[in-house]
């Protein structure tokens, strides 16, 4: 026998009406953003677009693959931020930290104190994403449904 697990209609809102799964849907929602927005401007502002493609010919992936994972983190980060296409946006991306698992982070071991960063961030990060797609896109959302 199942039962299904629904929401109590009279919980108290935690922030003007917002209820607590919807805050905290939005917070791992924006965080995540900001963290893709931050990768991708390392791999604009530091690394440079070229410096990272031949970063990723070093590992031996394609080199133009570093533009499109530099396109995919800024406009997915962007989604998130605002809460477009939640879901979807953030399966999108777990194949780019699957990928830093595979290479570089894979072959350093577990810890991310480890040298060269083991895949411990990566991993977390991927679960927190799978979460997120999961939870939806929570309050403050521009592509949220109204009920």
């Amino acid at each position: 026998m199942s039962q299904a697990v629904t929401a109590d209609a009279t919980a108290p809102a935690t922030l003007a009406g917002v209820a607590s799964p919807d805050l905290a849907a939005s917070i791992l929602r924006v965080t995540l953003g900001v963290l893709f927005l931050a990768h991708a401007g390392l791999k604009i502002f530091v690394l440079t677009p070229a410096g990272t493609a031949g970063f990723f010919e070093s590992l031996g992936f394609p080199g133009p693959l570093a533009y499109a994972v530099i396109a995919a983190e800024a406009l997915g980060g962007i989604a998130l931020i605002l809460g477009l296409w939640t879901r979807w946006v953030s399966l999108a991306l777990v194949p780019i930290l699957l990928g830093s698992i595979y290479a570089p982070h894979g072959a350093a071991g577990f810890f991310f104190s480890n040298p060269g960063g083991g895949w411990e961030f990566p991993a977390f990060w991927t679960v927190a994403l799978i979460v997120q797609s999961l939870l939806g896109d929570g309050a403050f959302a521009v592509g949220r449904r109204q009920a």
